[in-house]
């Protein structure tokens, strides 16, 4: 697989609606994630990220725009003793919840589909990170419809073991703007990943589409000692 540049990867896409970057940085000390979220309505777009605990959840930036909170409203990350958990919905809380009941990533989204929008039938991307003993390893999923077809869920599970330094997954809902949105298609993207996590936090949210960008979240975690540094841009201030 070539490995491609993340930041042509969202330049070239006005809407790639919402992305899961996990990676590890290229002097092998950190484990990476990313996770932001773009909007096309003024429902979508009324958003902003605050920390929650060790993690973080959506908020209406205006309250009194907020018209349904049903998918947009939930906590994107969550940590779960060694493991970071990040998606793109509530299912976070349902891997969360269900882990800790030693069930695992996969067994818990057997419990889940993808989001209930039609026609969009939006897939639920999930990632989990796991680190101990100064090894780390990581882990995707995409559940989406079939071809559309809301009749049948197509489950795929990534699982990366001993990840290579520089190097990140990428995978987000949809492969670009339409009507219907068209989900996202594939393995999660081979990309880069750098040491320095201001750069790469500006990297993304410089080549975000600036009408439809809503938030950021970017986390580089030492893999030596599980400490961490975290970073969150919102375009509503």
């Amino acid at each position: 697989m070539v490995k491609l540049s993340l930041q042509n990867e969202l330049s070239g896409n006005a809407y790639p609606g919402r992305g899961i970057v996990i990676g590890k940085t290229l002097d092998g000390t950190k484990a990476v994630t990313a996770y932001f979220i773009m909007g096309r309505s003024e429902n979508s777009r009324n958003r902003v990220f605050v920390e929650d605990g060790e993690g973080i959840r959506t908020q209406a930036f205006d309250p009194s725009k907020l018209s349904d909170p049903s998918l947009i409203i939930y906590a994107p990350v969550r940590v779960l003793g060694n493991k970071t958990i990040v998606t793109n919905g509530d299912q976070t809380d349902t891997i969360y919840e269900l882990m800790d009941k030693q069930m695992t990533f996969e067994q818990s989204l057997r419990t889940r589909e993808f989001e209930p929008d039609g026609p969009n039938y939006t897939p639920r991307i999930s990632g989990i990170m796991h680190i101990e003993d100064g090894k780390f390893n990581y882990a995707m999923s995409i559940l989406k419809s079939n071809n559309g077809n809301p009749d049948a869920c197509n489950r795929y599970t990534f699982a990366y073991e001993n990840p290579v330094a520089g190097e990140g997954h990428f995978i987000h809902t949809y492969m670009h703007d339409g009507n219907p949105l068209p989900s996202f298609e594939g393995e999660p993207k081979l990309v880069d990943v750098s040491n320095d996590i201001d750069e790469y936090t500006n990297l993304i949210w410089n080549s975000l589409n600036e009408e439809n960008k809503v938030s950021l979240f970017v986390r580089y975690i030492n893999i030596a000692d599980g400490t961490y540094e975290t970073r969150i841009v919102n375009k509503n201030q």
